[in-house]
């Protein structure tokens, strides 16, 4: 099924298309379902973590702009 195949949504601005989809996912994500994670998808992550990809390792928008700054 696409969104242009039921009417009301086709109908929709882009704004209204937008709002529809962040209550469709708060909807989603706050139901109680045990939806499986692959294991390729499992694997994936540990190997990001294991080369120090983590959450923890994010730059500050700061300290972005002061990197790119210098490659200019």
């Amino acid at each position: 099924m696409k969104g242009n195949d039921i009417p009301e949504i086709a109908q929709m601005s882009i704004a209204e298309k937008i709002l529809f989809i962040e209550d469709l996912w708060d909807s989603i994500s706050s139901m109680d379902s045990d939806i499986p994670i692959p294991d390729s998808h499992k694997d994936e992550l540990d190997k990001r973590l294991a080369k120090g990809h983590s959450p923890g390792n994010l730059l500050s928008i700061k300290e972005l702009q002061n990197r790119i700054g210098k490659r200019k």
